[in-house]
């Protein structure tokens, strides 16, 4: 598997070997994978097919709006279509708002904005109750989280109690006011994005709300080629909604659903299990960690390689889909140690070691 040199950067200590991303020919150009077809699968070819057709048809509507950032695309469909939200860190002005209402009108579903500042309140996030003067009574009047795909922008410039408001939201599908449950659209998926922790004006978002998002993706500057290509579709006096008008939905809401379920058929075989146990499990006692993952950390690699697997047109999963996912499913779930932090270790660079430490399962 060719991998990008951007996580190259290991100490001197530790043997120089690329970790897994998304960013690989088997990734998007579906190259195959030599192992053999397990017979135990309950998807059927032509839902595989279908499968594969949607991700790529999706890709293409995305792509008449939004340019490059690869990563973000794959990353994101594949925590939608494992029932899951993702968090995006990067430096603004890289086009996530785009992204994200892309998205939503390939998906053919409602997308919200919400813009987390300071002085933005829970009952901003979810709703309130509003005095009705002419039935004498209190009704609630939902807040912008009653969407389908919705944008939490900057959701680090808030303080805990105000991004707090998402987490019965992004866990259980619902948002609680005055003891009353409410229901939330479905599909509801969120995409949350924050600045680097070192941004001025900026709030650490606590371990609970990050175990929460199944993906933390990060998002880097585009390349030289993808940067002209912005400047050439974008650097007209043209409305961005002229750009979004182009997209058509790929999907209706209903069907989002529909394939969110048919996950579950993809097999995955018992050593596969067995592999990403030793993955998480490792984080919990492996050099220059802290704190270990969960196991809500396994089940988001073996949904997502469920998901990567169709996506490839398989109705299996394999390692290669395992691995890919390791780094934007354990990036926010663990906790370097003092001693790796005094060392200058990156996250990412710990997880690589992590990883190249288990060995690969043969199928």
């Amino acid at each position: 598997m060719s991998l990008p040199s951007d996580f190259n950067r290991l100490a001197p200590d530790d043997a120089p070997t690329p970790s897994p991303s998304f960013l690989d020919a088997a990734t998007y150009g579906f190259a195959p994978v030599e192992t053999p077809e397990p017979k135990r699968s309950n998807l059927d070819d032509a839902s595989t097919r279908r499968f594969a057709d949607v991700y790529r048809r999706l890709v293409a509507e995305i792509e008449k709006a939004f340019v490059g950032q690869r990563e973000l695309v794959v990353g994101t469909l594949v925590a939608l279509f494992s029932g899951g939200h993702v968090l995006v860190e990067s430096v603004p002005g890289l086009g996530k708002t785009l992204f994200a209402q892309a998205l939503g009108r390939a998906l053919g579903c409602r997308f919200g904005r919400v813009q987390f500042t300071p002085d933005l309140t829970p009952s901003d996030v979810v709703g309130a109750l509003v005095f009705n003067a002419k039935e004498q009574e209190f009704t609630f009047r939902p807040g912008p989280i009653f969407t389908q795909v919705l944008l939490a922008d900057e959701i680090n410039r808030s303080p805990a109690k105000t991004h707090a408001a998402l987490l019965e939201a992004t866990q259980e599908g619902a948002a609680t006011v005055d003891g009353q449950t409410h229901p939330l659209p479905r599909p509801f998926f969120t995409i949350a994005t924050q600045n680097p922790i070192e941004s001025e004006g900026t709030y650490r978002l606590p371990e609970a709300q990050l175990d929460r998002f199944m993906f933390k993706l990060v998002a880097d500057y585009p390349s030289a080629e993808e940067e002209t290509k912005i400047l050439v579709e974008h650097g007209k006096n043209v409305a961005t909604s002229t750009k979004l008008d182009a997209i058509r939905p790929v999907l209706a809401a209903e069907e989002v659903l529909e394939l969110t379920s048919l996950t579950n058929d993809v097999y995955v075989a018992p050593q596969l299990f067995d592999y990403v146990v030793k993955i998480v499990r490792a984080t919990r006692d492996f050099p220059r960690l802290a704190f270990g993952a969960s196991p809500r950390a396994g089940l988001a690699l073996v949904q997502g390689a469920r998901v990567l697997a169709a996506f490839r047109g398989r109705n299996y999963a394999t390692p290669d889909d395992v691995a890919p996912l390791v780094l934007p499913t354990l990036r926010h779930r663990i906790v370097l140690s003092p001693e790796a932090e005094i060392e200058g270790r990156r996250v990412d660079d710990v997880l690589t070691a992590l990883l190249r430490s288990i060995e690969t399962p043969r199928l």
